[in-house]
């Protein structure tokens, strides 16, 4: 079976994926603030990675765990959850299958723990 990120379509689908999601992202007053003084270009390129080896492609990432870069953010499940929802809002409009939208909510949700209260 091909992985999650061979299904959704390889580094230019996710690449394109993340560009739509923070968009959403910074349009959302909730979460925006987190990304004041975040260089965009840097944290697409950052996220897009992550995410790649995440959900099954090569092995790109070199950034420090979830839980340090989170740190010292104080993220509550609000802010967890309104970030997840962008995600999964951005898979559906790209036409990505429910089943895989669950696969990847899934992996994310288990980041919760690393990421929330930080």
């Amino acid at each position: 079976m091909a992985s999650l990120y061979d299904r959704l379509g390889g580094k230019d689908a996710i690449a394109a994926a993340v560009d739509q999601f923070y968009e959403k992202v910074l349009a959302d007053e909730t979460v925006n603030h987190f990304f004041t003084n975040t260089d965009m270009e840097k944290q697409r390129d950052h996220q897009t990675k992550f995410l790649t080896y995440a959900l099954g492609g090569p092995n790109e990432y070199g950034g420090t765990s979830m839980k340090k870069a989170h740190e010292g953010m104080n993220i509550q499940p609000e802010h967890f959850n309104a970030i997840a929802e962008h995600l999964a809002d951005t898979l559906t409009e790209l036409g990505v299958e429910q089943a895989d939208i669950e696969a990847v909510m899934e992996k994310i949700s288990g980041l919760a723990p690393h990421i929330i209260h930080q």
